[in-house]
Protein backbone atom coordinates (compact mmCIF):
# COMPACT_ATOMS: atom_id res chain seq x y z
CA UNK A 1 0.00 0.00 0.00
CA UNK A 2 1.33 3.41 -0.95
CA UNK A 3 1.96 5.96 1.71
CA UNK A 4 -0.98 8.32 2.26
CA UNK A 5 1.24 11.39 1.87
CA UNK A 6 2.47 10.10 -1.49
CA UNK A 7 -1.13 9.52 -2.58
CA UNK A 8 -2.06 13.10 -1.66
CA UNK A 9 0.92 14.57 -3.53
CA UNK A 10 0.30 12.36 -6.55
CA UNK A 11 -3.31 13.55 -6.65
CA UNK A 12 -2.17 17.19 -6.59
CA UNK A 13 0.29 16.39 -9.40
CA UNK A 14 -2.43 14.66 -11.43
CA UNK A 15 -4.66 17.71 -11.04
CA UNK A 16 -1.86 20.03 -12.16
CA UNK A 17 -1.93 21.91 -8.85
CA UNK A 18 1.42 23.54 -8.06
CA UNK A 19 2.48 23.09 -4.44
CA UNK A 20 5.41 23.40 -2.07
CA UNK A 21 6.15 20.99 0.77
CA UNK A 22 7.92 21.77 4.03
CA UNK A 23 9.08 19.02 6.37
CA UNK A 24 9.14 19.91 10.07
CA UNK A 25 8.75 18.46 13.56
CA UNK A 26 5.16 17.40 14.31
CA UNK A 27 2.95 20.49 14.07
CA UNK A 28 -0.08 19.42 16.08
CA UNK A 29 -1.01 22.83 17.49
CA UNK A 30 -1.96 26.08 15.83
CA UNK A 31 1.15 27.67 17.36
CA UNK A 32 3.38 25.13 15.65
CA UNK A 33 1.51 25.64 12.37
CA UNK A 34 1.96 29.41 12.69
CA UNK A 35 5.74 28.97 12.67
CA UNK A 36 5.53 26.93 9.45
CA UNK A 37 3.14 29.53 7.99
CA UNK A 38 5.68 32.29 8.60
CA UNK A 39 8.32 30.33 6.69
CA UNK A 40 5.99 29.31 3.84
CA UNK A 41 3.92 32.51 3.61
CA UNK A 42 0.68 30.57 4.00
CA UNK A 43 -2.31 30.47 6.28
CA UNK A 44 -2.99 27.06 7.80
CA UNK A 45 -6.63 26.83 8.85
CA UNK A 46 -7.77 25.21 12.05
CA UNK A 47 -9.28 21.86 10.99
CA UNK A 48 -11.98 20.51 13.30
CA UNK A 49 -13.61 17.14 12.73
CA UNK A 50 -17.21 17.12 13.93
CA UNK A 51 -20.11 14.71 14.09
CA UNK A 52 -23.85 14.89 14.62
CA UNK A 53 -25.31 13.77 17.93
CA UNK A 54 -26.21 10.35 16.52
CA UNK A 55 -22.71 9.92 15.07
CA UNK A 56 -23.98 9.18 11.57
CA UNK A 57 -22.86 12.35 9.77
CA UNK A 58 -19.41 13.92 9.78
CA UNK A 59 -18.14 17.41 8.99
CA UNK A 60 -14.70 18.90 8.64
CA UNK A 61 -14.77 22.54 9.64
CA UNK A 62 -12.00 24.89 8.50
CA UNK A 63 -11.66 28.17 10.36
CA UNK A 64 -9.13 30.93 10.71
CA UNK A 65 -6.40 29.87 13.15
CA UNK A 66 -7.36 32.50 15.72
CA UNK A 67 -11.13 32.14 15.36
CA UNK A 68 -13.09 31.09 18.42
CA UNK A 69 -16.28 29.53 17.23
CA UNK A 70 -19.30 27.92 18.80
CA UNK A 71 -20.42 24.57 17.46
CA UNK A 72 -24.05 25.64 18.04
CA UNK A 73 -23.59 28.59 15.67
CA UNK A 74 -21.89 26.45 13.03
CA UNK A 75 -24.50 23.70 13.40
CA UNK A 76 -27.34 26.13 12.80
CA UNK A 77 -25.73 27.68 9.71
CA UNK A 78 -24.88 24.28 8.23
CA UNK A 79 -28.31 22.82 8.92
CA UNK A 80 -27.08 20.13 11.31
CA UNK A 81 -28.40 19.57 14.77
CA UNK A 82 -25.93 19.57 17.62
CA UNK A 83 -22.51 19.09 16.07
CA UNK A 84 -19.79 18.07 18.49
CA UNK A 85 -16.22 16.83 18.27
CA UNK A 86 -15.92 13.44 16.58
CA UNK A 87 -13.81 10.62 18.02
CA UNK A 88 -10.29 10.24 16.65
CA UNK A 89 -10.93 6.76 15.24
CA UNK A 90 -13.66 8.24 13.02
CA UNK A 91 -11.17 10.87 11.82
CA UNK A 92 -8.87 8.12 10.58
CA UNK A 93 -11.71 6.06 9.09
CA UNK A 94 -12.99 9.05 7.12
CA UNK A 95 -9.92 11.14 6.23
CA UNK A 96 -6.88 8.89 6.92
CA UNK A 97 -5.67 11.43 9.48
CA UNK A 98 -4.90 11.20 13.19
CA UNK A 99 -5.50 13.89 15.80
CA UNK A 100 -3.28 16.89 15.15
CA UNK A 101 -3.09 16.14 11.43
CA UNK A 102 -6.71 16.64 10.31
CA UNK A 103 -6.71 17.96 6.77
CA UNK A 104 -9.13 18.72 3.96
CA UNK A 105 -6.66 16.97 1.65
CA UNK A 106 -7.95 13.79 3.29
CA UNK A 107 -11.32 14.47 1.65
CA UNK A 108 -9.95 12.61 -1.36
CA UNK A 109 -10.40 9.42 0.71
CA UNK A 110 -13.82 10.30 2.18
CA UNK A 111 -17.21 9.15 1.01
CA UNK A 112 -19.57 11.42 2.88
CA UNK A 113 -17.93 14.21 4.87
CA UNK A 114 -19.38 17.69 4.65
CA UNK A 115 -16.79 20.46 4.39
CA UNK A 116 -17.69 23.58 6.36
CA UNK A 117 -15.47 26.57 5.59
CA UNK A 118 -15.14 29.88 7.39
CA UNK A 119 -16.04 32.30 4.59
CA UNK A 120 -13.06 34.48 5.56
CA UNK A 121 -10.78 31.75 4.13
CA UNK A 122 -12.26 31.90 0.62
CA UNK A 123 -9.96 34.63 -0.66
CA UNK A 124 -6.71 33.58 1.02
CA UNK A 125 -3.91 33.61 -1.58
CA UNK A 126 -2.03 30.63 -0.11
CA UNK A 127 -3.25 27.94 2.26
CA UNK A 128 -1.24 25.37 4.16
CA UNK A 129 -2.49 21.85 4.89
CA UNK A 130 -0.98 18.74 6.37
CA UNK A 131 -1.00 15.97 3.75
CA UNK A 132 -2.64 13.73 6.40
CA UNK A 133 0.67 13.77 8.32
CA UNK A 134 1.60 16.60 10.66
CA UNK A 135 5.34 16.40 9.94
CA UNK A 136 4.78 18.10 6.58
CA UNK A 137 2.84 21.07 5.31
CA UNK A 138 1.71 21.49 1.73
CA UNK A 139 1.23 25.04 0.46
CA UNK A 140 -1.27 25.55 -2.36
CA UNK A 141 -2.97 28.57 -3.86
CA UNK A 142 -6.34 29.13 -2.25
CA UNK A 143 -7.95 29.27 -5.69
CA UNK A 144 -6.46 25.87 -6.60
CA UNK A 145 -7.82 24.36 -3.42
CA UNK A 146 -11.34 25.74 -3.84
CA UNK A 147 -11.66 25.71 -7.64
CA UNK A 148 -9.64 22.63 -8.64
CA UNK A 149 -9.02 20.22 -5.74
CA UNK A 150 -12.43 20.27 -4.10
CA UNK A 151 -14.43 19.82 -7.34
CA UNK A 152 -12.05 17.02 -8.39
CA UNK A 153 -12.74 15.08 -5.19
CA UNK A 154 -16.47 15.76 -5.41
CA UNK A 155 -16.71 18.15 -2.48
CA UNK A 156 -18.82 21.29 -2.51
CA UNK A 157 -17.94 23.39 0.53
CA UNK A 158 -20.57 24.95 2.72
CA UNK A 159 -19.40 28.45 3.64
CA UNK A 160 -20.25 29.63 7.12
CA UNK A 161 -19.70 32.85 9.01
CA UNK A 162 -17.46 32.24 12.00
CA UNK A 163 -17.94 35.00 14.52
CA UNK A 164 -15.26 35.52 17.11
CA UNK A 165 -16.89 34.91 20.48
CA UNK A 166 -14.95 35.94 23.52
Amino acid sequence: MRDTVDEVLQRLDALGIPYRVAEHPPADTMEACAEVDRRMHTLTPKNIFLTTKNGKRFCLCLTRPDARFRTADISKQAGFSRLSFAPEEKLYENLRCHGGSASPLGLMFANDVTLLVDSALRDQPALGFHPCDNTRTVAVAGSDFFDVFLPAVGVKPVFVEVHDFL
